[in-house]
């Protein structure tokens, strides 16, 4: 599991990062800072692997706190501020977050670091599952058991060969959590694994015997699954 903290002088902003994280099976808080000084002392004493940095904080700003440290860990700033983004990257930031930031903007951000999280630990290939909130818990799926996903409501449902199981996500959050171009949605309400196709017609798709519908707007989205664009 990636281990993490996140340091901004604004208390609810953290609360918005723990809530956030709190969704992501990959990804544990670790600790939360209002003091940049308090947090660079964690870093010191703990192996972290991400840290969720504001950038405009009393003291020091986020971009020197980052250049103080000698080997500093991976980083996402999180701000309501756009002109510093060129300059995080500079310092090769995995992202840059303009507050108010979405379940699925947060996401994508944290999957771009836990992609390089495996890779550091030798995962060439990248993460071969998910973690999913069902219930109360987090349940481990792998990517190559994912047959589609479907909007149920205000849940998605990930079917699998001999399951299926509810988790409280949107499209949108379904999407960022799947590797493209191995998921690609057909439908307003479907999100197809590209493998598991064996059978395309113009208005609709087979995956084994089941028939999922192909959405006007997204024709042009087959051509990832039939190699044609």
């Amino acid at each position: 599991m990636m281990k993490a903290i996140a340091i901004d002088d604004e208390p609810i902003a953290l609360e918005i990062i723990k809530a956030l994280a709190a969704k992501i099976g990959f990804l544990q808080i670790a600790g939360v800072y209002t003091d940049a000084f308090e947090a660079m002392e964690r870093l010191r004493q703990d192996r972290i692997d991400l840290v969720f940095l504001d950038i405009k904080m009393p003291d020091i700003s986020g971009i020197e706190f980052i250049r103080s440290i000698p080997s500093p860990p991976m980083v996402i700033f999180t701000t309501a501020y756009s002109e510093h983004a060129v300059q995080s990257f500079e310092l090769d930031a995995i992202d840059y977050l303009l507050k108010p930031f979405s379940q699925a903007r947060f996401l994508k951000a944290c999957n771009k670091a836990y992609s390089l999280y495996e890779l550091k630990r030798g995962t060439t290939a990248g993460p071969d599952a998910v973690f999913i909130k069902v219930g109360y818990g987090q349940v481990r799926i792998r990517l190559s058991d994912i047959l589609y996903v479907q909007s149920t409501g205000n849940y998605m449902q990930f079917v699998l060969p001999e399951e299926k199981l509810l988790s409280r996500l949107t499209m949108a959050e379904a999407e960022a959590l799947l590797p493209s171009p191995a998921f690609v949605r057909i439908h307003r309400s479907y999100v197809v694994a590209s493998g598991k196709v064996h059978r395309v017609e113009r208005d609709s798709l087979w995956i084994g015997d089941r028939e999922l519908p192909i959405g006007a707007g997204y024709v042009q989205e087959i051509g990832k699954i039939t190699g044609r664009r």
